[in-house]
């Protein structure tokens, strides 16, 4: 049983039912409400992972390939490119920036295909060992046993509460906005500008269509009247000389806007009890600005199912599976905190370098 049919459920149940398990998934949302959000970057590690489940090219050709980051100073002026490692081939580009229901779209749709049962409107509300099974009771009032559940329901999850695994979800004093808009021109691959107060950027999505982001600093976590949105941004965006201060006319529609704290959470020490556990953002919620949150759930549901079918039971494949992956998360999530504080402490060129250096760290294998 998966608790969260989000990126890192669903990938994690297409592996496993491809590797011969029974796999069903509760989802809190209903089937048209199980994704928020614009758009996000699949880097490198991601698509690798996806082209273990045969998924690689539907994203490649639903997506827009991006290879270059190109950072833009306070003063509109180039500040230096990076050219992120093809973990695909020469080929291919190293990633791709994609609208989020179009992924989820093409998970859910893969793990139909391998026979994945998702259970919509259904919460966890208490989970208990027994023996080498797991019980757990659901939000309608059913109990089922299970060899496996697994906890892949966010930054906020309950099955971690429930596991009592516990960990504090941080807020680091900066709110992403995010808006839909039509892809400018120039805009061939991911730009991040420098601003004297907030950093900004575009990334684009398809032929027509890009994201572009502002991250507020020094800001208080709280939310704005859906009709304050798109005008506040266009305000933020103004500031900003060149080409990002320019995409601010085209932030029109307030249903366009997300506006989200940035927040992290690890867990250090163990990620599961017993026959249970917990991967994606409910083990460890990257900030935004190493664009590795999915990639790292990605790859948790692909290690996680390789990891079950190395060992001989449940508890080993598990203990095997954290082993493996805690290292590389714990790396990624403190470096997203170290490159949030650079952000707001105007050093941007020690930001570049160590998200440079981080990307060249994804690239080693998961």
């Amino acid at each position: 049983m998966i608790v969260g049919a989000g990126v890192a459920g669903l990938t994690a149940a297409s592996a496993l039912a491809r590797r011969g398990w029974r796999v069903e998934m509760a989802e809190a949302a209903g089937p048209e409400r199980t994704t928020s959000g614009w758009g996000l970057c699949l880097t490198g590690p991601s698509l690798r992972a996806l082209d273990e489940l045969g998924l690689a090219e539907v994203c490649l050709a639903e997506g827009y390939g991006l290879s270059v980051i190109t950072h833009v100073d306070v003063n509109g002026e180039p500040a230096g490119r990076v050219r992120l490692p093809r973990l695909l081939g020469a080929e291919r580009p190293a990633m791709v920036g994609m609208a989020r229901p179009v992924l989820h779209r093409i998970l859910h749709e893969a793990a139909e295909r391998s026979g994945v049962v998702v259970h919509h409107g259904m919460t966890v509300v208490a989970v208990d060992q027994e023996d080498e099974l797991v019980r757990v009771r659901f939000s309608d009032g059913t109990v089922r046993r299970v060899a496996l559940l697994v906890g892949a329901d966010g930054i906020c999850s309950s099955v971690r509460g429930l596991l009592g695994l516990e960990t504090s979800v941080d807020y680091h004093g900066q709110m992403v906005w995010r808006a839909l808009v039509p892809r400018p021109a120039w805009a061939t691959g991911v730009h991040h500008f420098a601003g004297k107060v907030n950093t900004a950027g575009l990334v684009p999505l398809s032929d027509s269509q890009a994201y572009v982001f502002l991250t507020e600093n020094g800001v208080e976590a709280g939310t704005l009247p859906d009709a304050e949105l798109a005008p506040r941004l266009q305000q933020l965006l103004e500031v900003f000389p060149g080409r990002v201060g320019e995409t601010s006319s085209l932030v029109s529609v307030q249903e366009s806007v997300v506006r989200r704290p940035v927040q992290t959470a690890l867990l250090e020490s163990a990620w599961n009890r017993g026959n249970a556990v917990v991967i994606g953002d409910a083990a460890h919620a990257p900030a935004p600005q190493m664009a590795s949150g999915a990639a790292l759930a990605i790859e948790d549901g692909l290690v996680l199912a390789e990891e079950l079918e190395r060992r001989e039971s449940v508890g080993a494949g598990l203990a095997s599976f954290v082993s493996r992956r805690a290292p590389r998360c714990r790396t990624l999530v403190r470096a997203s905190v170290e490159i949030a504080g650079l952000e707001q402490a105007q050093r941007h060129d020690e930001a570049y370098r160590l998200v440079d250096a981080c990307h060249r760290r994804m690239a080693e294998p998961a």
